[in-house]
């Protein structure tokens, strides 16, 4: 949820510091107080558009902060994990900065990242619904997606089972058109392989040579540095008053003295080990003195063969086991090439066997969606008739494709065949249309919060915020719409900028915004509300202007009936 949320030179916010809780926060006030400004400066927070005029007049920047808590599994874990953002103890914190100049600023968990990123991440977090908004539940090209939430767990393992056959599917379709290329094409692809396997196979490459030949350069380059030092280093060893003939007569004294002394024995071992030691590293001095030769055409030879060797490597691959593997990868082309039109017609076979496998896995996966969409729309129909929607019809409109497997291997798509659209009549004898038609305000606050109650247990949304979804409603309805909307807070955090006193008398946490003028500047001021103020306050909406004794009496009665709702509500 959204724990803490921290604006500052926003539009004609100064300062403001907000601490929120679960469950459903109305914010209530005056037309102009700022309460819809709070909401864009949410909606800023997690993605939305920014521009310079939301920058305090004679400030610098406009600066906003959101710190939310989610729980372990939670879809904004797995997209971080992508983004290369850690989440410690559950908690992220956003911010963002716009500039005068309309430039944002914009971190995850201190991380500076894009507004693309920052929008992916808030679509995770928070979404945001308004009276005119285009938002995921009138989005058609969503309904399909929200299906499969709403099927859970027994259409998520068939989904599973058709995508892995229509990966398999796809990768054969790729090799089938890499090699139905016109035939020009092929030759002109066959010669450049060609040329380049022969000039590999040529090389006749050593794995390690490179670097086998670097040592020998080394050496030879260096000869006389290297024959003087090895000389030296022998001549310090062997010889009359040298290494060896001191470390001899030490190992000499001392094992005469251990054996008067036992405990001298270890020292005179280990004078023995080195003597050893060091005898046999002259020997192999000595040989490699003699084999040392310096031969000036060996280095020509050796550069002439490395010289070779990085031409293969900034063709074909950074060393010579990439080069090797670049020529195996392409001798397979050769062969594909080669052999086209026989492999065409295996690849097509296998393709033709796939699509068969895979028309079953699209049947099934469609089968078990539509027995979702029916469970679905039962559901839909039960909320919009608790919202007075009686004779509204919802159904899950199914674009399906039709026909033998051969038919419908074009239609094959990443998540099945089918294509989803929400449809819905809201008025006896008008035909079904799709939910993004719909036009009355009224209708579709109804229809949004009967979708939102149930998808808001089925999406993982932190936060759901809505803005004044509840225009155009009344007596009844605004009672339903009250009850839906707390109904949505069940499952997920929801803030909610009202104008009706059912919604504000059913709210767990109702904040009061207002504004005042001081010293010739705007300043919005947000206060939460006790019980005794929020009768004062759910009274003022009741009457719109002059409080009454017979609505503070009708804002206490909307208390109640709100409390006992709430009991009853799970």
């Amino acid at each position: 949820m959204l724990q803490e949320l921290s604006i500052r030179n926003f539009a004609i916010i100064d300062e403001l510091a907000l601490s929120l809780e679960e469950g459903l926060t109305v914010l209530t006030g005056e037309t102009g107080a700022g309460k819809s400004i709070i909401i864009d400066a949410v909606q800023l927070l997690v993605g939305g558009r920014g521009s310079s005029e939301f920058v305090r007049h004679g400030e610098k920047k406009a600066e906003i902060e959101g710190i939310f808590t989610i729980e372990k599994g939670h879809p904004c874990y797995l997209k971080c994990a992508d983004l290369g953002i850690d989440i410690e103890d559950g908690m992220i914190l956003l911010k963002r900065d716009i500039s005068q100049t309309g430039k944002s600023a914009c971190r995850i968990n201190g991380k500076l990242v894009t507004i693309a990123i920052l929008r992916e991440v808030g679509a995770t977090l928070i979404d945001v619904h308004g009276q005119h908004e285009s938002q995921e539940l009138m989005d058609e090209n969503r309904h399909l997606n929200l299906l499969d939430q709403f099927g859970g767990q027994e259409i998520k393992p068939a989904k599973a089972a058709y995508s892995e056959l229509y990966e398999e599917y796809e990768a054969v379709q790729r090799q089938i058109r890499a090699l139905s290329e016109n035939e020009q094409q092929m030759a002109h692809r066959l010669d450049l392989l060609q040329f380049q396997f022969n000039e590999i196979e040529q090389a006749a490459l050593e794995i390690e040579e490179d670097s086998q030949l670097l040592e020998e350069k080394s050496r030879l380059v260096n000869f006389e540095r290297l024959f003087s030092s090895l000389q030296t280093a022998y001549d310090s060893l062997q010889g009359e008053q040298k290494g060896l003939d001191w470390t001899g007569l030490a190992m000499s004294n001392i094992e005469d003295a251990a054996e008067i002394d036992a405990t001298l024995a270890p020292t005179s071992e280990s004078i023995a080990n080195s003597f050893y030691l060091l005898e046999e590293a002259s020997n192999s001095i000595r040989h490699q003195l003699d084999a040392l030769e310096y031969d000036p055409d060996r280095l020509q030879v050796i550069d002439d063969r490395l010289n070779e060797i990085n031409q293969l490597k900034r063709k074909y691959g950074n060393s010579i086991t990439e080069i090797v593997q670049f020529a195996a990868t392409i001798e397979e082309e050769i062969e594909s090439i080669t052999n086209r039109e026989s492999t065409i017609k295996d690849l097509e076979k296998r393709r033709a066997s796939i699509t068969e496998d895979l028309s079953l896995e699209a049947d099934n996966l469609s089968s078990v969606r539509k027995k979702w969409a029916q469970m679905l729309t039962d559901e839909i129909h039960g909320q919009l008739q608790a919202l007075h929607m009686n004779k509204a019809v919802f159904e899950v409109y199914f674009h399906g494709a039709q026909g033998s497997a051969g038919e419908r291997q074009l239609n094959f798509k990443k998540d099945g065949t089918d294509s989803v659209e929400f449809y819905i009549s809201t008025n006896p004898g008008e035909p079904l249309k799709p939910l993004t038609k719909v036009a009355s305000g009224g209708e579709i606050s109804r229809i949004m919060l009967a979708l939102k109650t149930i998808f808001s247990k089925h999406q993982g949304i932190t936060s759901i915020i809505f803005d004044e979804v509840d225009t155009g409603v009344s007596g009844r309805v605004a009672q339903a719409i009250a009850e839906k909307i707390y109904a949505v807070s069940v499952h997920s955090q929801v803030l909610c900028i009202s104008h009706l006193p059912q919604v504000a008398a059913i709210s767990d946490r109702h904040l009061f915004i207002s504004k005042e003028v001081k010293n010739d500047r705007t300043i919005t001021h947000v206060l939460p509300l006790e019980e005794k103020d929020r009768v004062q306050e759910i009274s003022r909406m009741i009457s719109g202007v002059e409080i009454t004794d017979l609505t503070l009496s009708h804002a206490k009665e909307l208390l109640d009936l709100a409390h006992s709702i709430k009991k009853t509500t799970v």
